[in-house]
Protein backbone atom coordinates (compact mmCIF):
# COMPACT_ATOMS: atom_id res chain seq x y z
CA UNK A 1 0.00 0.00 0.00
CA UNK A 2 1.58 3.67 -0.72
CA UNK A 3 0.22 7.21 0.75
CA UNK A 4 -0.38 9.12 -2.37
CA UNK A 5 -0.28 12.57 -2.12
CA UNK A 6 -3.70 13.63 -2.53
CA UNK A 7 -4.38 11.21 1.30
CA UNK A 8 -6.08 8.38 -0.71
CA UNK A 9 -3.92 4.99 -0.13
CA UNK A 10 -3.03 2.70 -3.10
CA UNK A 11 -3.21 -0.67 -3.04
CA UNK A 12 -1.74 -3.02 -5.20
CA UNK A 13 -1.65 -6.70 -5.79
CA UNK A 14 -1.26 -8.93 -3.12
CA UNK A 15 -2.92 -12.70 -3.17
CA UNK A 16 -6.16 -14.10 -2.21
CA UNK A 17 -5.67 -17.70 -0.46
CA UNK A 18 -1.92 -18.00 -2.70
CA UNK A 19 -2.79 -17.23 -5.87
CA UNK A 20 -1.70 -13.81 -6.91
CA UNK A 21 -4.00 -11.13 -7.92
CA UNK A 22 -3.60 -7.81 -10.25
CA UNK A 23 -6.32 -5.57 -9.16
CA UNK A 24 -5.58 -2.51 -7.47
CA UNK A 25 -7.95 -0.19 -5.27
CA UNK A 26 -7.94 3.23 -3.53
CA UNK A 27 -8.43 3.92 0.03
CA UNK A 28 -9.97 7.34 0.79
CA UNK A 29 -9.85 7.90 4.34
CA UNK A 30 -12.07 10.37 4.68
CA UNK A 31 -14.73 8.73 2.79
CA UNK A 32 -14.09 5.44 4.20
CA UNK A 33 -14.38 3.57 0.92
CA UNK A 34 -12.66 1.73 -1.65
CA UNK A 35 -12.87 2.40 -5.42
CA UNK A 36 -10.99 0.01 -8.14
CA UNK A 37 -8.20 1.45 -9.81
CA UNK A 38 -7.39 -0.46 -12.75
CA UNK A 39 -5.28 -3.25 -13.47
CA UNK A 40 -1.84 -4.37 -12.64
CA UNK A 41 -0.01 -5.97 -15.90
CA UNK A 42 0.63 -8.94 -14.07
CA UNK A 43 -0.48 -10.33 -10.52
CA UNK A 44 2.24 -9.67 -8.08
CA UNK A 45 2.18 -10.75 -4.46
CA UNK A 46 5.31 -9.97 -2.32
CA UNK A 47 5.92 -7.03 -4.51
CA UNK A 48 6.65 -3.48 -3.05
CA UNK A 49 5.48 -0.05 -3.70
CA UNK A 50 6.91 3.50 -3.74
CA UNK A 51 5.12 6.64 -4.13
CA UNK A 52 8.42 8.46 -5.89
CA UNK A 53 8.83 12.31 -5.86
CA UNK A 54 6.54 12.91 -9.33
CA UNK A 55 3.61 11.22 -6.90
CA UNK A 56 3.58 8.30 -9.35
CA UNK A 57 4.27 4.74 -7.76
CA UNK A 58 7.22 2.31 -8.84
CA UNK A 59 5.45 -1.15 -8.49
CA UNK A 60 8.68 -3.94 -8.47
CA UNK A 61 8.61 -7.71 -8.03
CA UNK A 62 6.74 -9.54 -6.13
CA UNK A 63 5.26 -13.66 -7.50
CA UNK A 64 8.99 -14.39 -8.89
CA UNK A 65 9.03 -11.36 -11.32
CA UNK A 66 11.55 -8.71 -12.16
CA UNK A 67 9.36 -6.38 -14.20
CA UNK A 68 8.59 -3.51 -12.50
CA UNK A 69 5.32 -1.04 -13.34
CA UNK A 70 4.53 2.50 -12.96
CA UNK A 71 1.23 3.49 -11.64
CA UNK A 72 -0.02 7.34 -12.64
CA UNK A 73 -2.76 8.35 -9.59
CA UNK A 74 -3.85 11.19 -12.44
CA UNK A 75 -4.77 8.85 -14.81
CA UNK A 76 -5.20 5.53 -12.66
CA UNK A 77 -3.52 3.47 -15.04
CA UNK A 78 0.07 1.15 -14.79
CA UNK A 79 2.70 1.42 -17.07
CA UNK A 80 5.11 -0.71 -17.82
CA UNK A 81 9.10 0.70 -16.82
CA UNK A 82 12.68 -1.32 -16.71
CA UNK A 83 12.94 -4.66 -15.18
CA UNK A 84 15.73 -6.20 -12.79
CA UNK A 85 18.19 -8.73 -13.69
CA UNK A 86 16.01 -11.19 -11.27
CA UNK A 87 12.56 -11.70 -10.22
CA UNK A 88 12.24 -11.20 -6.18
CA UNK A 89 9.66 -11.48 -3.92
CA UNK A 90 10.37 -10.14 -0.20
CA UNK A 91 12.43 -7.75 -0.51
CA UNK A 92 12.72 -3.69 0.36
CA UNK A 93 12.32 -0.90 -1.64
CA UNK A 94 14.10 2.82 -0.18
CA UNK A 95 13.31 6.16 -1.89
CA UNK A 96 16.53 7.75 -2.30
CA UNK A 97 17.58 11.32 -1.77
CA UNK A 98 18.26 11.76 -4.93
CA UNK A 99 14.74 10.22 -6.31
CA UNK A 100 15.88 6.66 -7.31
CA UNK A 101 15.12 3.45 -5.47
CA UNK A 102 17.07 1.01 -4.17
CA UNK A 103 16.08 -2.76 -3.91
CA UNK A 104 17.44 -5.10 -1.79
CA UNK A 105 17.19 -8.72 -0.10
CA UNK A 106 14.28 -10.93 -1.23
CA UNK A 107 14.07 -14.51 -2.62
CA UNK A 108 13.95 -16.09 -5.97
CA UNK A 109 13.45 -19.52 -6.69
CA UNK A 110 16.72 -22.26 -7.87
CA UNK A 111 16.92 -24.35 -10.16
CA UNK A 112 16.10 -27.07 -7.89
CA UNK A 113 12.56 -25.62 -6.80
CA UNK A 114 14.04 -24.05 -3.13
CA UNK A 115 14.06 -20.17 -2.67
CA UNK A 116 17.65 -18.84 -2.57
CA UNK A 117 17.78 -15.35 -0.77
CA UNK A 118 19.14 -12.93 -2.85
CA UNK A 119 22.19 -10.57 -1.51
CA UNK A 120 22.76 -8.20 -4.88
CA UNK A 121 20.83 -5.04 -4.45
CA UNK A 122 19.50 -3.19 -7.78
CA UNK A 123 18.77 0.60 -8.29
CA UNK A 124 15.67 1.54 -10.24
CA UNK A 125 17.04 4.77 -11.83
CA UNK A 126 13.71 7.22 -11.75
CA UNK A 127 15.24 9.49 -14.40
CA UNK A 128 15.43 6.70 -16.85
CA UNK A 129 13.20 3.87 -15.85
CA UNK A 130 15.94 1.01 -15.79
CA UNK A 131 17.87 -0.83 -13.20
CA UNK A 132 21.25 -1.44 -12.18
CA UNK A 133 23.56 -2.70 -9.96
CA UNK A 134 24.57 0.29 -7.01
Amino acid sequence: ASLLPDGRVLVAGGDDISFPLATTELYDPGAETFAWSGSLSAARSGETATLLGDGRVLVVGGSQLASAELYDPGTGAFTGTGSMATGRDGHTATLLLNGDVLIVGGWTPDPGGWWTELSAPEVYHSGTGTFSPP
